[in-house]
Formats: structure tokens, C-alpha cells, sequence
């Protein structure tokens, strides 16, 4: 029962994962024209809906398998970097907003762990720009810190707003669906001939 269990679990991860590389690739657009290359991609939201499904380090873990996918069929041009910038960016959202839905499973603890989740993931991409776009894309510092107050921050607040409505208006119908065993167990011979 508990193999089946986790491979029930697997299955539905396995899902989730799939979803969210195939919206990378259907819903990707700019947000600002000055910084057409920040594209909003709703990639985060089965990740949120894992994370508070299977709780936040499931979710992380879903994070990680995301980041390693989204970079090797979606961007392998962003290297490594891409797909570590987008590990630590979701991964402090998602840490925070699972254990403070972990501890109180309520829409308002949903709600606080989203926002603050939303928060850390824009407060994140500061330095993450600072450090991994000027030394390892090669973009002047002095552009960067430019583009921080107009393209960056308010482009990762808005991204990590919409995908915390979309989590919050999808979490409870992936639920539902989830709650059935995708898995079926095997029958024994006892049973068939009976």
C-alpha cells in the first residue's frame, strides 16, 4: 500500500512537471517593451499547486526537476545560470509559502504564504541579477541597476501576483482531481478467481 502510495504521488509529480514545461512553451509573452527579454510564463503555477498538495520540499524538489527541464528543452541559451536562477528564485517561493500552508491548511494561510512567497521571489532576484546577469551574461552592472527599479522588480512582482491568483483559483479543482489513485492496484490470483 505504501509503494503504491508513492507511486501515486510520483505519477501526479511527474504531471505537474509536464504541465508546467509545456506551458513554458505555450504561454510566454513580455510584460514590458523596454525588457522584452523578461517573459511572464505561468510555469510556477503547478509548482505552487505541488507544493501545496505534497507540501514544500516536494515542492522544491519539483522545482529543481522544472529548472534541470526548463533549461535543457526550453532555454539550453541560458545555460546553467537560467535554470539556477529560476531554482533559488521558485525555491525560496516555494519553501515559504508551503510551510506556512503546511502548519495552518486555511485560504488565508494559502493567501499570507503567497504573498510572502511572491516577496522573497522578487527580493531574490536583485542580487541574483546583480550577480549572475553581469558576470555570467556579461551585461554592464551599470544596466542592470538601471533596469531594477523599472523592468525587474515590478516585472517579477507582477509575475509572482499572477501566478499566486491562478494558484489561488486552480488549487482546490487540481485537488479534487488529485484526490483519486491514478495507480490501480494489480489484483492477486486469489482474487480473480473469485
Amino acid at each position: 500500500m505504501k509503494q503504491r502510495t508513492y507511486i501515486d504521488r510520483m505519477v501526479k509529480l511527474g504531471m505537474l512537471t509536464a504541465l508546467s514545461i509545456i506551458l513554458v512553451y505555450a504561454i510566454h509573452f513580455p510584460i514590458f517593451p523596454s525588457a522584452a527579454f523578461l517573459e511572464y510564463d505561468m510555469a510556477d503555477v503547478p509548482i505552487l499547486i505541488g507544493t501545496f498538495l505534497y507540501g514544500p520540499w516536494w515542492g522544491l524538489a519539483l522545482t529543481a526537476v522544472v529548472s534541470v527541464l526548463q533549461w535543457l528543452l526550453v532555454s539550453p541559451q541560458s545555460l546553467w545560470v537560467g535554470a539556477v536562477m529560476h531554482f533559488l528564485a521558485t525555491g525560496s517561493y516555494v519553501v515559504a509559502a508551503g510551510l506556512i500552508y503546511q502548519h495552518n491548511k486555511t485560504r488565508t494561510a494559502a493567501l499570507f504564504g503567497m504573498a510572502l512567497g511572491a516577496v522573497l521571489q522578487t527580493l531574490m532576484m536583485i542580487p541574483m541579477n546583480l550577480i549572475f546577469t553581469v558576470h555570467f551574461f556579461g551585461v554592464p552592472r551599470e544596466a542592470v541597476v538601471a533596469l531594477l527599479p523599472t523592468a525587474i522588480i515590478p516585472f517579477n512582482a507582477i509575475k509572482t501576483v499572477l501566478n499566486s491568483i491562478l494558484t489561488f483559483l486552480l488549487y482546490k479543482r487540481v485537488a479534487k482531481l488529485f484526490e483519486r489513485n491514478l495507480v490501480k492496484p494489480k489484483m492477486l490470483p486469489d482474487e480473480k478467481n473469485a
